[in-house]
Formats: structure tokens, C-alpha cells, sequence
């Protein structure tokens, strides 16, 4: 019993799993120190995530390269099984490679960063977090009207990058062009209509225009773009019912809710103290009159009927 102990102690096969799972240990052990250090010394939200996930990283390479520098002379005699065993792997795994592939392009192609607004595979939220295997992502909407949080969190395949488009509403211009609208009737003072808007969008959002020109700016020094009106715009259509006017303005893509209600608001006030010059208009119906009745029996005319 002795010798079988010794000569599993000494076998080079498990001294070599022993140094292996020796230095796993260390490498986690750092890992985690670093990690818990960066926690406690960096205050900045967003550079503290990086850091911790380019130290996580900067672990799962030192553990490879330490798996690889202990079995290094037997990896040359494994080359023809590890290439049968790798496609055999690498069909059964495709979707994790693909994801790990995706991983890569995220990590390198500026497809999107933790802290954007995105929507992938029809989901639609913000980024908190970047996996090897999966993105997650706070949702928004479903069933909560506007861009507001439903506590949600999605994880999405990375491999969406390949297959899907990525929209993201925050990367190289973070502000989008939102509309609101307002029905008028007939009879109304349009142009003192017009001014009333125009008074109220540069109001609320005139200063997201002036804030996103010179990200505007960048956007065609990098893209083949073609000029774009950035202040806020008013225009008109008269159609069968009412006259609708229809503002366009710029506004923050995390401030959208707010704006329309902002805007609303403002609106409203200004029609209540308008003096009739806007009237709202509806697609209730209205009633303006009955035409008289003449009745005549055997003759002679029969007054109607009271109430």
C-alpha cells in the first residue's frame, strides 16, 4: 500500500494536475483580490466595470497560459486527436462559438458598450453587462408604456450580432428626432397657433439642439450623411376635420417621456389662457340642430309636443 502511494505521489501525470490546480488557485485568488480592490478604491461607476471585466479577462488568459506551459510536451503528441475531437466540438458547440465569436466583435467592432440603449433580437433596454457567451440587458417597454425600466433582465446570445440587426440609441449620437402633435379646429388662429408652439418646443427642448450639434457635427466628418435640420421645426396639414400641427424637435434619448409630457403640459396651459384664439379639436361628434317639423293631419297643422 505504501508503494502504491508513493508511486501515485510521484507520478508525473499527477504532480503535473497537482501544479495545474495550483496555479488555477493563485491565478484566482488574484483575480479576486484585484478585483475587490478596484471595487473599493474606484468611485467611477463605469471604470470600475471595465476594470473588473479586463481583470477577469486578464485571468482567464494567465490560466490558459499556465495550462498551456505545464502540459506543453504533450500537446505536439495530441495534434491529430485534438483536431478530430476540435471539429467534432466545434459542430456540436457552434452556437457557443458563434457567441464567443460574437463576443470578439463586440469587444473590438464598437457594436455597442455597457451603458448603451440598444434593442437586439427585439428586445429593447440598456446594457449592463457583456458576457464571453451573453449580453445582458435591462428591458424597457413591454408592458410599461414608454421608455421606462419593467425590471426585465434579458440575456441575449452574443451570436445576435451576426444574424440580426443592432440598434442602438446611444453610441455615436445619443439624441433622437421624436414628434408630437396637435389638432386644431377650424376657426382657430393658425398662425398665433404656430408661435404658441414654437414658444413652447424651444421652451422644453430647445437646448437638446444646441447640445447635440457639435455631436451632429462628428457624426458627418465620420459618416456619409447629408445635412440635417437640428432646431426644432413646426409644420401644418389641413385635412378634413381639423387642422394638425406637428412638432419636431430633438430631445435626449433618455428624456423622451418627459419631453411629451412636458410639452403637453405647456401646451395645454397656453390654450386655456388663449382666449379661443385655439380651440382643440376632437373626433367627437357635434350636434348643431334638428330641421322644423311640419305635420298636418286632415289638413290642418298639428303643433308638436313639448319636451
Amino acid at each position: 500500500m505504501e508503494d502504491i502511494l508513493k508511486k501515485w505521489l510521484f507520478d508525473e501525470t499527477v504532480g503535473k494536475l497537482i501544479v495545474a490546480g495550483i496555479g488555477l488557485l493563485v491565478v484566482f485568488v488574484v483575480v479576486r483580490f484585484l478585483q475587490r480592490g478596484i471595487g473599493s478604491y474606484v468611485e467611477d461607476t463605469d471604470t470600475r466595470y471595465r476594470a473588473r471585466k479586463f481583470v477577469s479577462f486578464l485571468g482567464y488568459l494567465v490560466g490558459i497560459l499556465v495550462l498551456m506551459v505545464i502540459y506543453s510536451e504533450r500537446l505536439a503528441g495530441f495534434t491529430v486527436a485534438f483536431g478530430v475531437a476540435g471539429a467534432g466540438i466545434a459542430f456540436a458547440l457552434q452556437e457557443v462559438i458563434a457567441s464567443v465569436a460574437g463576443w470578439v466583435a463586440l469587444s473590438f467592432g464598437n457594436f455597442y458598450h455597457p451603458g448603451d440603449r440598444v434593442q437586439l433580437g427585439g428586445i429593447k433596454g440598456d446594457v449592463i453587462d457583456i458576457g464571453i457567451l451573453r449580453t445582458t440587458v435591462m428591458e424597457l417597454g413591454q408592458w410599461v408604456n414608454g421608455d421606462l425600466y419593467n425590471g426585465r433582465i434579458v440575456r441575449i446570445a452574443n451570436s445576435f450580432v451576426f444574424k440580426e440587426p443592432v440598434f442602438n440609441y446611444s453610441a455615436d449620437y445619443p439624441f433622437l428626432w421624436d414628434e408630437i402633435t396637435l389638432p386644431v379646429r377650424y376657426g382657430s388662429d393658425w398662425q398665433y397657433t404656430r408661435a404658441t408652439i414654437e414658444k413652447v418646443v424651444d421652451e422644453i427642448v430647445g437646448d437638446y439642439a444646441l447640445q447635440s450639434k457639435e455631436a451632429w457635427n462628428q457624426m458627418l466628418r465620420q459618416y456619409r450623411l447629408e445635412e440635417a435640420k437640428i432646431d426644432p421645426m413646426i409644420t401644418l396639414v389641413a385635412n378634413d376635420n381639423w387642422i394638425e400641427f406637428t412638432a419636431r424637435y430633438i430631445v435626449d434619448y433618455r428624456k423622451r417621456r418627459w419631453a411629451k409630457d412636458r410639452l403637453y403640459t405647456r401646451l395645454l396651459e397656453e390654450v386655456d389662457k388663449s382666449n379661443d384664439y385655439i380651440r382643440l379639436a376632437s373626433a367627437t361628434f357635434e350636434l348643431v340642430g334638428m330641421p322644423p317639423l311640419d305635420v298636418k293631419v286632415d289638413g290642418k297643422p298639428v303643433k308638436p309636443a313639448a319636451g
